[in-house]
């Protein structure tokens, strides 16, 4: 017989996990502020082996504007360049041979529009994922009852796969709202 509350734990724990990869996503995107979550996906060719941009610099934000990379060996200042000029990050980098700066641009109206309606799409991924969890679940609760649970108890842990669903919706929601908000923002 299954054990609803383990089987409720799960189904939690898997929308807690798409609730996260969707704020993980919202992170990677630019908007018009410094962020280091950006530099993330940077890989540097370093002695014979490529390293996240993290492990051979120590990366800053000295302003809203600006991000700042201080490798440990200076002269790896041109493989660093290289790295963020070939990664997707779409900033150009500016070094003095002690410190690379990359100035965050203001994007513009047009861009902040395409900024929300990619926040949205990734929304969307997120809530489709959390949907299907529910639905995976909600099925295992109707085959239970042919191995013996009763109906109160399934339609009791229906309700409350019902309610976990509909908190992890709000907190989607809430979370691209304040991301859309941080976007459109001058």
């Amino acid at each position: 017989m299954i054990d609803v509350k383990a089987t409720l734990n799960a189904s939690e724990e898997k929308m807690e996990m798409a609730a996260m990869y969707f704020e993980d996503q919202l992170s990677h995107i630019r908007a018009g502020r410094a962020n280091v979550a950006i530099l993330d996906g940077v890989k540097v060719e370093s002695y014979g082996s490529r390293v996240p941009l993290n492990q051979v610099a120590n990366i800053s934000t000295p302003d809203a504007r600006t991000i700042a990379i201080r490798p440990w060996d200076k002269k790896q200042i041109k493989d660093i360049e290289k790295a963020i000029m070939d990664s997707d990050v779409g900033i150009t980098p500016e070094n003095n041979g002690e410190i690379i700066r990359l100035g965050i641009p203001q994007p513009t109206e047009e861009r902040r529009k395409e900024l929300v309606k990619q926040c949205n799409k990734i929304a969307e991924k997120a809530k489709v994922e959390i949907r299907n969890v529910r639905a995976d679940y909600k099925e295992k609760l109707k085959k239970a009852i042919k191995d013996g649970l009763s109906e109160d108890n399934e339609k009791d842990a229906e309700d409350e796969l019902q309610n976990l669903h509909d908190k992890f919706m709000k907190k989607l929601d809430a979370t691209l709202a304040d991301k859309n908000k941080e976007i459109m923002t001058v």
